[in-house]
Parts: structure tokens; sequence; C-alpha cells
């Protein structure tokens, strides 16, 4: 049976994902993160609780092989090391594309674990929103933090 290059474009379009039809992507990542502005200041007569607040750094490597830098602001209300945290990030892509993202989450027993709900972009992801995540990995870095990332991309 011959097809028509319409019925070709067709079939290829329903054998797309949903999500890239639907303008979403999924974006996961590696991130190492680093401390270059924070504030540290104990509270007076609570043993244990540290307010932190300050500027960070950090290299974000996709699974599609892109490379992004990490500007983000960052506060934490720690006592005795665990507690809430929350901040601000924008993701940088070489080609000047960018996504801004507000986070919300926690540290608990050493281990950092939170969600990202994603504010604006630029570039290839002018006005988007989204969703993702991310949650600390065991690593042997010296002041600095390792993660598994996913951002989930939603451009008009």
């Amino acid at each position: 049976m011959r097809m028509s290059c319409a019925s070709y474009f067709v079939l290829a379009a329903l054998s797309l994902p949903a999500t890239a039809l639907a303008g979403e992507q999924v974006l996961e990542f590696k991130l190492v993160t680093k401390p270059m502005d924070v504030k540290i200041t104990e509270v007076t007569n609570v043993e244990g609780q540290t307010v932190m607040s300050g500027k960070m750094f950090g290299v974000a490597f996709f699974k599609d092989g892109r490379v992004a830098v990490k500007d983000f602001v960052n506060s934490a209300d720690l006592l005795k090391g665990s507690g809430p945290i929350n901040g601000y990030s924008t993701y940088t892509f070489d080609d000047g594309s960018s996504i801004t993202a507000r986070y919300t989450g926690a540290i608990k027993d050493g281990r950092t674990k939170g969600e990202y709900t994603i504010l604006s972009g630029t570039g290839t992801y002018a006005n988007a929103t989204g969703t993702g995540g991310f949650e600390s990995v065991q690593s042997a870095f010296k002041g600095a933090g390792l993660y598994d990332g996913r951002l989930i991309v939603k451009t008009p």
C-alpha cells in the first residue's frame, strides 16, 4: 500500500511524545553548587538554631549534553542542621536562554530536597512556566553540593 507524504507526516506526528506537541520539555540534570557570599547567624539563646542567607553559584550538566550556569540566592532556617530552605534560581545556557524559578524545600538528616516553580524564561524559554525538583546526592566534595535535578518547562 502506498502512502502519501501527508500520511507520513500524520504518522510521524502521532509517534512524537505528547509532551513535545504540548510545548513541554523535561530537562534532567546533575548540579554542582558552591556558596559564594553567604552569611550564617547563630540565634541567641536557642541552641543549634542558625539562619543563613546569601548568594550561591552552580553548574548544571543536562542529559541532552547542554551545560548551564546557575546563579541563585538561598535562605535557610536550621535547627541542628535541619529545617526549611527557599530561594530563587536562574539557569543560563550558553545560547543566552535562561529559566528562572523559585524553590522551597528542606534539609533533613543531612539530605536536601526541594521543588521548583518556574517563574519566567528568556530566549528559547521565553515566558516559560512549569515545575521541577531537586535532591542532594552523596558526594565527597568539600564545600560544594551535588544534586539530581529536573525541570518540567512549559512554553507557549
